[in-house]
């Protein structure tokens, strides 16, 4: 039995969401662990670093499974893409030490949030990003944007119905890139996340850039820890996690 690590890109528009959920729902965690059965012949358990939600995409998702084969590592990377879609591959596998675990060894992840500022929709943008017509405040957004990192209580930023108790969370940068009537990308790294947290995030900054909420607004939402309090959430279509980050040698 091996451990391997898996670094896996996807087009999340046409699944729901990572993890494994009831028959008739296409995920990318069913749909790995349906290649790697017809690839090797046994029953293989993907754990994810995170659980990216219906219509949110990924370049660096990373999975780890423990799977009893003795095909080379390279063999197996080749078999495995020659059975996926062509919305989901692995683009990086490694035999890991054992005990590896995707999830929790995790310390950091990078999302992008892309928004398109242009004055009319680009098709070619359309899966990857939100459209905005109205041009934005970007001095302001990242003004805004400074305000959420480093240690908070984002107990307003987590999705409604979340059963999560500890909702402190850390984040290390939030930075803003772009300018109005272009494309506009806004990057968020941390420690660990709740869910919807990047989104709601990025819908507070869309209201600052329509110039609805003034960033010094930023810290009463927080330390209102209510979700109610805070804009709409901002569609999954822009996001997008870019990279998870494992603390050496792991």
């Amino acid at each position: 039995m091996a451990t391997f690590r898996f670094t896996l890109e996807y087009d999340g528009t046409d699944f729901e969401g990572w993890q494994s959920q009831p028959e008739g729902h296409r995920t990318v965690q069913d749909t790995l662990e349906e290649a790697l059965q017809r690839v090797t012949g046994k029953s293989v358990r993907v754990v994810g670093a995170g659980r990216t939600d219906a219509g949110v995409h990924a370049e660096g998702q990373v999975g780890s499974a423990e799977i009893e084969t003795s095909m080379a590592c390279s063999e197996l990377h080749r078999a495995l893409n020659a059975g996926l879609p062509r919305d989901l591959a692995v683009v990086g596998l490694e035999e890991k030490p054992g005990g590896f675990d995707a999830r929790y060894d995790a310390r950091s992840k990078l999302y992008r949030y892309r928004i398109w500022n242009g004055p009319w929709p680009s098709p070619l943008r359309d899966r990857r990003s939100h459209w905005l017509r109205a041009l934005l405040d970007v001095a302001a957004m990242t003004e805004a944007a400074h305000c959420f990192e480093g240690r908070h209580d984002f107990a307003s930023l987590q999705a409604v119905g979340s059963s999560v108790s500890d909702t402190i969370r850390t984040l290390h940068r939030v930075e803003i890139a772009g300018s109005p009537g272009g494309e506009i990308c806004v990057e968020v790294e941390g420690s660990g996340f709740l869910r919807h947290m990047v989104r709601n995030l990025v819908g507070i900054l869309l209201e600052v850039g329509r110039g609805r909420l003034a960033p010094a607004s930023v810290p009463s939402l927080l330390a209102a820890r209510d979700r109610g309090a805070a804009p709409p959430t901002a569609p999954a279509r822009g996001l997008t996690l870019v990279r998870v980050d494992y603390v050496f040698p792991r």
